[in-house]
């Protein structure tokens, strides 16, 4: 048996034993932030603009022809830490695209906005849009099913170049 050599860190003098330094510290940060200027929000009155980076709620982009992008792959829910989405597929006669989704809902109770969707869709199809402002009085009506989802191409294209843009 091979032997294994221990990696000591330094040890805490008297005095950092005491948590003194570390105590004047923090006070000395709060002193000097007392004197910065504040910035204060009057929330409904005035709205914040998010950056093209921010993650709010995800959404369905709709193509300029009327039609989602989504091709019902399942991707995005099999991704999903807080399986808040749900797909079901279905067929489609036409050529533009072999399938759609019949059902596409997220919850956004469990939704933690982390993007993974977005990153996963292979058609840019799910994207997190601008919109921060969620609330609900029950737990039915925070099941966004595609009528509350679906947003025109034009409304998310910033995030859309955005998101070519840091491929």
């Amino acid at each position: 048996m091979a032997d294994i050599q221990q990696v000591r860190s330094k040890d805490l003098t008297v005095f950092e034993k005491t948590y003194i330094p570390q105590i004047v510290g923090g006070l000395w940060l709060t002193f000097k932030n007392m004197f910065k200027p504040k910035v204060t929000r009057q929330y409904p009155e005035e709205k914040w603009t998010p950056p093209t980076a921010f993650r709010g709620r995800p959404v369905l982009v709709r193509a300029e022809n009327g039609i989602e992008r989504c091709v019902a792959c399942g991707l995005c829910s099999r991704v999903c830490p807080a399986l808040a989405i749900e797909v079901q597929a279905n067929e489609v006669p036409t050529l533009e695209k072999e399938r759609f989704p019949e059902k596409f809902e997220i919850n956004m109770l469990r939704c933690i906005f982390c993007g993974f969707c977005e990153e996963v869709c292979p058609e840019e199809a799910i994207v997190m849009s601008d919109e921060y402002v969620l609330s609900f009085t029950s737990q039915e009506e925070a099941i966004f099913g595609k009528d509350k989802l679906l947003m025109s191409e034009r409304r998310l294209k910033k995030r859309l170049e955005f998101l070519h843009e840091n491929v």
